[in-house]
């Protein structure tokens, strides 16, 4: 059993080129025993952004709190808390936060 707060978990930096004011937390990772699933907490500032990318896996989000925008493919939507968003594998996607406050949310992702 693994159990922490997420006041325990260091924020770091968003390391996509491109991204602004937006915070990442590894809060379940295969270094606790989770083997095929990474579970992350994101926080997106006032103005911030995580750029268009894409990878070779799926992505399951939950907003938390706060309000943002996501874009896949061209499409963007206005998500806020309790929202929650599948995005499939090597669509192009994006994430910004237009608001004055914090969009926070989970993202998990599967191991390769």
């Amino acid at each position: 059993m693994y159990i922490k707060h997420v006041r325990e978990v260091k924020e770091e930096e968003v390391n996509y080129e491109g991204s602004i004011n937006a915070k990442i937390q590894w809060l379940i990772t295969k270094d606790v025993g989770a083997n095929h699933f990474a579970m992350r907490r994101f926080i997106i500032k006032k103005d911030g952004k995580i750029p268009k990318h894409q990878h070779d896996w799926e992505h399951e989000i939950y907003m938390l709190s706060g309000r943002g925008v996501v874009g896949i493919d061209e499409e963007e939507v206005e998500v806020d808390k309790d929202m929650f968003i599948y995005i499939p594998p090597n669509k192009p996607h994006w994430f910004r936060n237009p608001y004055n406050e914090d969009c926070i949310f989970l993202c998990l992702i599967p191991y390769k």
